[in-house]
C-alpha cells in the first residue's frame, strides 16, 4: 500500500492520539467512496486494531485500516489544513477527477476531514 503523509498531516494525527489515547495507540481510519465528493471516512483513536483491521506504520505512525480503506486510501496524500475557512486532514488523490459523469474537471479530488469528527474508543 502507498499512502503518503505530509509533516502536517503527521503532527495532526500525533497530536489526535496523544490527546485521545495513551501515545502508543493507532488511528483508525474508516474511509468510503462518497461520489463527486471524494471519500467519506470515519476517524477515531484506538488502543488495538479491531478484526479486520491492518496496521499500516507510516513515519512510526499505526494506522488501523479495514480493507476498504487500504483500496481507497491507496496513493493518496493526507495532508492536513489550517485556514480561516476550514481545519482538517484533507485526502488528495492524483489518480481520481473532483467530478464524475458529464463534468470535464480533472483536478485531483480532494476530501476534508473536520478535526470534530475524530472519536476515542478503547
Amino acid at each position: 500500500m502507498n499512502v503518503t503523509i505530509t509533516p502536517a498531516a503527521e503532527k495532526f494525527i500525533r497530536r489526535m492520539i496523544r490527546f485521545n489515547g495513551s501515545g502508543n495507540d493507532g488511528f483508525r481510519m474508516v474511509m468510503t467512496a462518497a461520489g463527486c465528493s471524494g471519500l467519506a471516512a470515519e476517524f477515531s483513536v484506538e488502543a488495538t486494531p479491531r478484526a479486520g483491521d491492518s496496521v499500516v506504520e507510516v513515519n512510526g505512525l499505526k494506522l488501523f485500516l479495514p480493507a476498504e480503506s487500504r483500496l481507497l486510501l491507496d496513493g493518496v496524500t493526507i495532508d492536513f489544513s489550517d485556514t480561516p475557512m476550514s481545519t482538517g486532514l484533507t485526502f488528495v488523490n492524483p489518480n481520481a477527477s473532483s467530478c464524475s459523469g458529464g463534468c470535464s474537471s480533472k483536478a485531483p479530488a480532494v476530501t476534508m476531514l473536520d478535526p470534530a469528527s475524530i472519536g476515542h474508543k478503547h
